[in-house]
């Protein structure tokens, strides 16, 4: 089973996009963020004609969450547990053939001498919480998205340049860490030490230059893990006219 994680930066704008992807690639879950689109916005007959099921958490010009997938999806959640005046649409969890599956889109924090910052950590304290309710349940789970995180400068181009961001800062680190130390595994530094990034800046020529960040990651529980058979960050959409400024990242999971 083939998991794909997508900030598409507007659903709407990015479309072709996504449909060359879904042609292409043929992904049998696709995590998307960033739709920038409440749910009857959502082109759901263009993706439905692909073969897709369709769940989504949208939200009017910013945020917003969907998975879309082959199988049937059930169980479906929308919204981060834990804090009720969060009105933010930024995550959305399911089950898809046996796999818990969660869409992510992690606040972005900056700058962090504003109520962003702390919104931030609130947010992955949350997120923290409810993926160890996850675990608990001790079956497969994938908390798939843009976390708006560069886990260690390696992720990086050029680590001076983040010095400061909120991408980087020691308390946006440990959170994630701290996912990682309960038992979840980053698919992609599972996989490989190589250097790869998910997302390039639309400016400065980036994406020409490869001044790119690994900020879009596959956290995978251990049930999860010992079924995995494939990583890889698929490139190609980003170079393609009118992209979003991220890039798909996949699993293959081997099924029962």
């Amino acid at each position: 089973m083939k998991i794909a994680s997508w900030n598409i930066n507007s659903v709407k704008a990015r479309l072709p996009r996504l449909v060359d992807y879904l042609q292409d690639e043929a992904p049998d879950v696709v995590c998307l963020q960033e739709l920038k689109a409440i749910d009857e916005m959502f082109p759901r007959e263009e993706v439905a004609e692909l073969g897709y099921n369709i769940e989504t958490h949208g939200q009017k010009t910013y945020n917003g969450v969907a998975i879309l997938s082959k199988f049937p999806i059930e169980d479906v959640m929308r919204g981060l547990p834990g804090n009720d005046a969060d009105e933010q649409s930024r995550y959305i969890e399911a089950t898809i053939n046996g796999v818990r599956v969660a869409s992510i889109y992690l606040p972005n924090g900056n700058p962090v001498d504003t109520e962003k910052f702390p919104y931030k950590l609130e947010w992955m304290d949350r997120l923290i919480a409810r993926a160890n309710t996850l675990l608990s349940w001790e079956e497969p789970v994938v908390l798939a998205g843009d976390y708006n995180i560069i886990p260690q400068d390696e992720d990086c181009y050029d680590p001076k340049a983040w010095e400061g961001d909120a991408l980087t800062q020691p308390e946006s680190r440990a959170r994630f860490r701290h996912l990682l130390n309960m038992g979840y595994a980053d698919a992609f530094r599972t996989w490989t030490r190589d250097v790869n990034y998910t997302y390039w800046d639309y400016q400065r020529g980036a994406w020409q230059k490869d001044n790119g960040i690994r900020i879009d990651h596959l956290l995978l529980s251990a049930e999860a893990t010992d079924r995995l058979k494939n990583v890889g960050i698929s490139k190609g959409p980003r170079g393609k006219e009118r992209p979003s400024d991220h890039t798909p990242i996949w699993i293959e999971l081997s099924t029962n």
